[in-house]
């Protein structure tokens, strides 16, 4: 009976050790498994952070101000992932917009995109990505990211409508149309395009 005791005094001690509470997620060590050689953990690293959202968005801005090309890369991707939750990130994310890289262009118009109507902020360096020079898939992605955020990049009209003049732009007028909070597939004109 006294043994029974014991054991039983022994796994009462134990409980609550197995209901501790996890402390915060260590965004830290996420942010350093994404440099692993090993892929799996590369993956789940990018996945959990994804998760957290909110709470990894900060890292992932400081990611996007000064990591490596990579890493950059990385960062917009995973905001992508996270939508309106990487709000936090969206003044990185703009001025990746202005990078040499056609591919973190795109990253970043895409995630801006995911954010929708968070994304207010970027719509001056968005207007600055529909530029011709630029490569054709982030003048698109970029236009998408303006119909994302809606009435709130109503000062991209404009760019919009020059865009509509200089050839058909499916993206530039679906973009119009949710600016203006038109139906889609609504017909739309130069003078519709434009701010009233």
């Amino acid at each position: 009976m006294r043994k029974a005791l014991v054991v039983l005094v022994a796994v009462l001690a134990l409980v609550p050790a197995c209901r501790k509470k996890q402390g915060p997620p260590d965004v830290a060590g996420l942010i350093a498994q994404l440099q692993s050689p090993d892929v799996q953990k590369r993956g789940q690293a990018r996945l959990t952070l994804i998760a957290l959202g909110e709470q990894a968005a900060p890292a992932l801005a400081g990611m996007l101000r000064s990591g490596s090309p990579e890493d950059r890369l990385a960062a917009a991707n995973i905001l992508w992932g996270m939508g309106p939750r990487g709000r936090a990130a969206v003044p990185e994310l703009a001025q990746a917009l202005d990078d040499g890289d056609p591919g973190l262009q795109l990253a970043a118009a895409m995630a801006l995109e995911n954010v929708g109507p968070g994304a207010e902020a970027a719509v001056p360096a968005l207007v600055r990505a529909l530029d011709e020079r630029r490569d054709r898939a982030v003048r698109q992605t970029a236009a998408k990211a303006l119909g994302a955020i809606g009435p709130g990049a109503r000062e991209a009209l404009p760019a919009l409508t020059r865009e509509l003049r200089r050839e058909s732009w499916l993206e530039a007028e679906e973009a119009v149309r949710r600016i203006r909070g038109l139906a889609p597939g609504a017909p739309i004109g130069a003078a519709e395009a434009s701010p009233r």
